[in-house]
């Protein structure tokens, strides 16, 4: 869970706010301070983009077990080879006007859809952390979030790309101090696999079959490795919640399986944005203040 900033070389030309000791974009006087801070944003903006068109690419094939990097990507319809000009993220579909070149047959909205969404994603992060690690670490928590609902929702399948790789990510962004310290990342991805794998365990006792998914308990470790074990629980609580309000009437109703994936990952963007406010609250309620 986000306790504190990481020291960043890259601070040079983030203004920062004396009475809140956060960063601004433009807090800085100078017209240069100014525009180096758009740049850095729309950089962040651009990287944001590519990012979600290779999400694209891991949503559609990771859950078919297919290759990241080969084949070239095609047509959806008349399966003719992509040019590079054509595959510009956001950029090439509205060019296009969401239509294939050749066959001229629409293509799926959820290629621009998914990529302006991880730009505006990466920007956002800029604008709320900085240019610092915790940035870099909201915005590839919340891609690989979303990737994880997507697949999960469409396939019931919670990939291990998406877990084993993002809990590299999460420790590797912990050991250079981007959102917590190592230890505490660490401890995070302990409880957050240990805490579903018993969650699952007592729904298979109660229910007499297979309550929880290996990739859930997977994707608690790796978002215990970005929010830490305060965090996990929190995820785990909101979740539930969730899926009991939204979609567990419904599978009892049409015996539908339930996508808990997509529940924890709102849930794990609740903790890593607001854990430690509620938290907070949490403890002044208990003490009565």
């Amino acid at each position: 869970m986000p306790s504190r900033r990481s020291a960043s070389p890259f601070r040079s030309h983030a203004g920062r706010n004396p009475s809140t000791s956060q960063w601004r974009p433009g807090y800085c006087c100078t017209r240069s301070c100014v525009g180096a801070d758009i740049v850095i944003v729309l950089g962040a903006v651009l990287l944001g983009l590519c990012v979600g068109s290779f999400l694209n690419v891991c949503i559609l094939r990771l859950p078919r077990d297919q290759s990241l990097v080969r084949p070239r990507s095609t047509c959806p319809n008349c399966k003719q080879p992509i040019a590079w000009r054509d595959n510009v993220p956001l950029f090439s579909w509205l060019w296009l006007r969401g239509k294939c070149r050749w066959c001229h047959k629409p293509i799926s909205k959820q290629y621009p859809l998914i990529e302006a969404l991880v730009g505006v994603l990466f920007g956002a992060s800029i604008l709320v952390y900085g240019p610092t690690l915790h940035a870099l670490a909201a915005a590839l928590f919340g891609t690989i979030l979303l990737g994880i609902a997507i697949t999960d929702a469409r396939h019931y399948i919670i990939p291990d790309e998406f877990t084993w790789g993002g809990l590299v990510i999460g420790l590797l962004l912990a050991l250079g101090g981007g959102v917590q310290g190592f230890l505490q990342a660490l401890l995070g991805a302990a409880v957050g696999f240990v805490l579903l794998w018993l969650v699952g365990m007592a729904g298979t006792w109660v229910f007499k079959e297979e309550a929880m998914g290996g990739g859930d308990v997977k994707m608690m470790a790796m978002v215990g490795s970005f929010v830490g074990w305060h965090g996990v629980l929190l995820t785990v609580f909101a979740g539930a919640a969730l899926g009991s309000l939204i979609f567990v009437p419904l599978s009892i109703k049409k015996k539908r399986l339930v996508p808990f994936g997509v529940f924890l990952a709102v849930g794990a963007v609740v903790a890593f944005v607001f854990g430690d406010a509620i938290i907070a609250w949490y403890g002044h309620f208990l003490k009565g203040d």
